[in-house]
């Protein structure tokens, strides 16, 4: 029979350490997203103020760890994925594929025990399409005689990455395809250097400068970046590098450092997490356009699959030829 617990607070992730990321690794929606590392700096730096994180472990009889739902409860009664709603592009529960129905009713258990805290909205976020979560959680609601709707959230492009850079210019729209081929060359005879962040590297510098350079690409982006945001940064850009999946990668003319991207180069795929363009910098050699080009070349040099832009139907994306994928949410409401 498996067991579920309740795990109060953030002693969740120490108590989880041995088990978390292995877990995570197998789990039906495997992103940088799920790992112990971004869980644990998203609570740290941006919880919500009066929240409780109330996680649900699931292990079987042998004691084995089969699930996590690593949730958070708001002051009116909301229930969230740890994450959601705007810096965590892909949330789930994090359980193997195979596990997901025996984990999702003890976890659906747990949720309407009388010890579980109050409340009035379940309200799961951008969950992938393809994750069982999709059809489990309906049933289970309906199981529970709790209402259940679920609606596109957002779209996630994604450019599936043939053999060669040569194919993949190839498959674009030969406006876009000779648009790409013409900034590249200007590129190169202008001496754009495309450099990459390693472990020789002072990683706090580098996290800085990407930083200053988000803040100047836009107003939007200059906004939203709030301490909370800056410190996940710093932190899950740390706990890359040592895993081996920061891709941080900057576009330089003359030493000048004036585009970036942070990437995510994790499971066969390149996430990109956000980006950084000097727009008074360098303007006629369209640096964004030149670093985003380079690193989908890299991508496929490495034999990478997917090329993700993560949330966000940017006009730029598709001119790169990534396509829509969905992401969803499944929001369930009570009575209090």
């Amino acid at each position: 029979m498996n067991q579920a617990k309740l795990i109060y607070g953030e002693t969740v992730f120490s108590k989880l350490a041995a088990e978390w990321d292995d877990l995570a690794s197998r789990s039906m929606t495997d992103t940088p997203f799920q790992t112990r590392a971004y869980q644990q700096s998203w609570w740290r730096n941006l919880q919500p103020e009066g929240a409780t994180l109330t996680t649900v472990t699931v292990r079987r009889e042998s004691g084995e760890l089969m699930a996590i739902a690593c949730l958070y409860v708001t002051l009116e009664g909301h229930v969230y994925f740890n994450g959601c709603v705007e810096e965590t592009d892909y949330l789930d529960l994090i359980c193997p594929a195979e596990y997901a129905e025996e984990a999702w009713t003890a976890v659906f258990n747990i949720l309407c025990d009388p010890n579980f805290p109050n409340w009035t909205v379940l309200d799961l976020c951008n969950v992938p399409a393809a994750s069982p979560t999709r059809s489990i959680v309906p049933q289970l609601a309906q199981k529970h005689q709790l209402p259940l709707t679920e609606t596109i959230h957002e779209v996630c492009p994604i450019i599936k990455l043939p053999a060669t850079f040569e194919a993949y210019l190839s498959s674009l729209h030969s406006k876009q395809r000779r648009e790409i081929q013409r900034k590249l060359r200007r590129a190169n005879a202008a001496e754009v250097m495309i450099t990459a962040i390693g472990l020789e590297d002072d990683l706090d510098q580098a996290v800085t400068k990407f930083l200053e350079l988000l803040q100047k690409s836009t107003y939007e982006k200059r906004d939203w970046l709030n301490e909370g945001r800056r410190a996940i940064f710093y932190e899950t850009a740390r706990a890359a590098l040592e895993a081996g999946t920061l891709q941080l990668m900057f576009a330089e003319v003359a030493g000048q450092k004036a585009a970036t991207l942070f990437n995510f180069d994790y499971k066969d795929r390149i996430w990109v997490y956000n980006s950084g363009l000097d727009p008074a910098a360098f303007g006629s050699l369209s640096l964004g356009v030149v670093l985003t080009a380079k690193a989908i070349e890299k991508a496929i040099a490495n034999g990478r699959s997917e090329f993700d832009f993560l949330r966000g139907n940017e006009t730029y994306k598709y001119r790169f030829g990534a396509k829509d994928t969905d992401i969803y949410r499944l929001h369930i409401a009570r009575d209090a």
